[in-house]
C-alpha cells in the first residue's frame, strides 16, 4: 500500500512480486518512491516467490495423483508384461547392457564429485511435451537452463528428440519429468535415453517424474542394482495419503515448501533397498510430511544419478527447497567449487523527487561500515494525472533536481554504482495498474487489479518492440547525461516485467541486469504460444538465462515493516533467515534491496545480521 508521509495521502493497494504459480498467475510488485516526498509504498519483490503464470497447476496436479494411484494400484501381472514388452523393443541393446553391467558397475558407483568436470562444463537439459499438459515442460526446462547458465553452456530440448549417445556430448545432463507417462499418456521418452543415463558415468539429474518408466525399460534388476532403489514400487503416497510435505532439510538448512490446497502434485518416496549387492543410497536432502512425521530422501544420489522426486520450481519463496537444487548443480557441473558466500544490497526507487538527506545519511552510514551498493535511479519523475499533486500533471527529471544530483555524486564518490531503473517507470497517463504514477505502475509491462486485490498480468504494451524499448533506454540515458550523471552500469527492469524482447534490448545496452525476470513460452521451441504464459524466477548466483543475456541475483527480497496485498510485513528478521537458508548454495549470493525513505536502522539490523552468517558484502559489478 502507499503510506503518507505528510499530508495523509489516502492508502492505495500496491502489489507483490510473488513470482509464484498462484491460481492464475504470477505477480509481481510495485514500488518506488514518488511525487513530492509525500508518498511511499513498497518495492519491487517484498516476499518474492517464483513460479508459473497462466497455468492450470491444480489440474496438473490432480492428473499427477490420478496416474500414480493408477500405477500404484496396476496389478503386477499388467506390469510385468510392460516390462516384456519394454525388452522386446530395447532388444540387442539391453542385452548389451546387462553383458556390459558387471564390468562397468564399479565405475558407475564413483559418485559425481569424483568425475572430472570439463573445463568449460555443458548441460544439456531435457524435457518433456506430451500430454495435456505438455506445455509445462518448457517452462521448467528454462527454469533449469537459467541455472545451468550459471556454469557454462546448455541445450535444452524436448527429450523426445533425443538420440543415442547425445548425452555423450555434455558434461551432464538434467531430465525433467513434467508428463506422468501412464495410463492414457503414452511414454514419449526414447528408449535410448533410458539406455544412456544407464550405462554412463556423467551425472545425471532426474526431477519428478517418470524414473519407474526407465526401471522398466532397463530392466529392474540391473536399475536397482547400480542404483539401490526400486522407483516401480516408489510413490507419491504414504500410508495412503499423498500427506503435507511442508519443508526440505538440506545440509543444515530447514527450508520452506509452501504448496495451496488442492495444487500439490506429490513427492516421490524412494523405496530404498537394504541388503547384499545393493549399492548405498545417499540422502542428500530430507523431505518432512507433517501431516504423519515421516521423513524420505527428497533427493537421492547413487551412481552417477541424482534423483529430486519433484519439480520445485513452483510455489518459491526466498528460503524455499528449490534452494537444494540450485546448490545440487554444483556437483554435476562444478564439484570443485570451494565454499564462498558473498551479499549485494542496493538502494531503490530513487527518482527526482527523492529526499537528498535521506540518501546522504544512508550513505554515510554504508560508507562508515565500508560496503559497496548499488543505487537504482529512475531519472524522470510523472504524474500525468496529477493523482499526487491535487489534480494538477508534474513531470520532474534530474536535471531539475540539483542537490538530488549532487546527493548522487556525494553516494558515487563512497561506494555506490549507478544503476538504470527505467525510464518513468509507469505507462502513459492510465492506471498501470494504479495511477500513472512514477514507481507505482508498470514500465514495460500492462497488468490492472482485480476484485480480489491481485495483480493480473494482461501482456505486452501495445507496440511492445525493440525500437520502443531502445527509445526509452535512449531517452533515460540521455537524462542522466543531462544532469552530468555517468551512464549507468546496470538495469534493473521496473517492477521486474517486460517481454523476452524488452530485456534483450536492456542487456544490449548494459553489462548486466540485475533483477528476477520472466522467462515466456515459446522461447525454447520458436512456437508462438500465450504471450502472457512465463515463469518467473530469481537466482542465487549470476546466470547466463534463456535469452543469452547476464543476471545478477536478487534473491531475498527487501524490508517492508506493514502488511500489504495479503501479504505478510518482511522485517530485517525475515531477510536474515533467508540468507540464512541461501547459506546452503556453496558459491551464492544473497543479494537484497532497501527503500531509502525508511529509517537507517532497519538496514543496518539486516546487514548486521547477513554479515554475522559469515557473508561478505561486495559491489555489484562485481560479479
Amino acid at each position: 500500500m502507499i503510506r503518507p508521509r505528510g499530508r495523509g495521502i489516502p492508502r492505495l493497494p500496491i502489489l507483490l512480486l510473488l513470482v509464484a504459480a498462484l491460481f492464475s498467475g504470477t505477480f509481481l510488485a510495485a514500488g518506488a518512491q514518488a511525487a513530492g516526498g509525500d508518498h511511499r509504498h513498497p518495492g519491487e519483490t517484498v516476499g518474492t516467490r517464483s513460479g508459473l503464470n497462466r497455468v492450470d497447476l491444480k489440474g496438473w496436479a490432480k492428473a499427477q495423483l490420478k496416474a500414480d494411484r493408477a500405477r500404484h494400484d496396476r496389478p503386477r501381472a499388467a506390469v510385468s508384461t510392460v516390462v516384456a514388452a519394454n525388452d522386446t523393443l530395447l532388444g540387442a541393446a539391453t542385452s548389451r547392457l546387462a553383458s556390459a553391467a558387471a564390468v562397468t558397475r564399479q565405475a558407475n558407483l564413483l559418485a559425481p564429485a569424483d568425475v572430472a568436470a570439463a573445463a568449460d562444463p555443458s548441460a544439456l537439459v531435457l524435457y518433456d511435451t506430451a500430454g495435456p499438459y505438455g506445455h509445462l515442460g518448457e517452462l521448467y526446462a528454462m527454469a533449469a537452463a537459467n541455472l545451468a547458465g550459471h556454469f557454462g553452456t546448455v541445450t535444452a530440448k524436448p527429450v523426445s528428440q533425443y538420440t543415442a549417445g547425445m548425452l555423450n556430448s555434455y558434461t551432464a545432463v538434467v531430465y525433467i519429468g513434467s508428463t506422468y507417462y501412464c495410463c492414457d499418456v503414452p511414454d514419449a521418452v526414447p528408449a535410448a535415453f533410458y539406455q544412456d543415463a544407464l550405462a554412463t558415468t556423467k551425472p545425471v539429474t532426474w526431477m519428478g517424474a517418470n524414473i519407474w518408466n526407465m526401471a522398466n525399460a532397463v530392466g529392474v534388476a540391473q536399475f536397482t542394482q547400480k542404483y539401490g532403489w526400486d522407483p516401480t514400487t516408489s510413490y507419491y503416497e504414504d500410508g495412503g495419503s499423498v500427506g503435507t510435505v511442508t519443508q526440505v532439510t538440506y545440509k543444515n538448512q530447514t527450508l520452506t515448501r509452501k504448496i495451496p490446497a488442492g495444487q500439490d502434485g506429490g513427492v516421490l518416496r524412494p523405496n530404498v533397498l537394504t541388503g547384499p549387492g545393493y549399492p548405498a543410497v545417499t540422502r542428500l536432502a530430507e523431505g518432512l510430511d507433517s501431516s504423519n512425521g515421516h521423513t524420505f530422501g527428497w533427493a537421492v544420489r547413487s551412481s552417477n544419478l541424482t534423483y529430486i522426486g519433484e519439480i520445485p520450481f513452483a510455489y518459491v519463496s526466498e528460503s524455499d527447497r528449490v534452494i537444494a537444487f540450485e546448490d545440487l548443480l554444483f556437483d554435476a557441473l562444478a564439484p570443485a567449487t570451494a565454499e564462498r558466500h558473498r551479499a549485494i544490497v542496493r538502494l531503490e526507487d530513487i527518482s527526482p523527487d527523492s529526499d537528498p538527506a535521506e540518501l546522504r545519511s544512508i550513505a554515510d552510514y554504508l560508507f562508515s561500515q565500508q560496503i559497496p551498493y548499488g543505487i537504482n535511479v529512475i531519472p524522470v519523475y510523472t504524474d500525468p494525472n496529477g493523482a499526487y499533486n491535487n489534480g494538477v500533471p508534474e513531470t520532474i527529471t534530474l536535471a531539475q533536481r540539483p542537490q538530488l544530483v549532487n546527493a548522487l555524486k556525494y553516494m558515487l564518490a563512497r561506494g555506490a554504482v549507478l544503476m538504470n531503473h527505467g525510464y518513468t517507470h509507469q505507462y502513459g497517463n492510465v492506471a498501470n495498474p494504479y495511477n500513472g504514477v512514477t514507481g507505482d505502475d508498470f514500465e514495460f509491462y500492462r497488468a490492472h487489479v482485480d476484485a480480489s486485490n491481485n495483480v493480473v498480468y494482461d501482456g505486452p504494451i501495445p507496440g511492445d518492440s525493440a525500437a520502443l524499448a531502445q527509445s526509452r533506454v535512449t531517452s533515460a540515458l540521455a537524462m542522466f547525461t543531462a544532469a552530468g550523471l555517468p551512464k549507468p552500469a546496470l538495469w534493473t527492469t521496473p517492477h521486474y516485467a517486460g517481454t523476452a524482447t524488452d530485456y534483450k534490448v536492456f542487456s544490449s545496452n548494459f553489462s548486466a541486469r540485475l533483477e528476477r525476470s520472466l522467462y515466456f513460452a515459446g522461447t525454447l521451441s520458436g512456437a508462438s504460444a500465450d504471450p502472457n504464459r512465463f515463469i518467473g524466477q530469481f537466482f542465487p548466483y549470476v546466470v547466463r538465462d534463456v535469452y543469452g543475456t547476464k543476471v545478477l541475483p536478487e534473491n531475498i527480497g527487501n524490508y517492508e515493516p506493514e502488511e500489504y496485498n495479503n501479504h505478510p510485513p518482511r522485517l530485517p528478521a525475515d531477510l536474515v533467515a533467508s540468507a540464512k537458508a541461501n547459506l546452503a548454495v556453496r558459491d551464492g549470493v544473497a543479494s537484497f534491496f532497501y527503500h531509502p525513505y525508511f529509517p537507517v536502522q532497519p538496514l543496518k539490523d539486516t546487514i548486521d545480521g547477513i554479515k554475522a552468517l559469515g557473508y561478505t558484502f561486495v559491489s555489484p559489478t562485481s560479479l
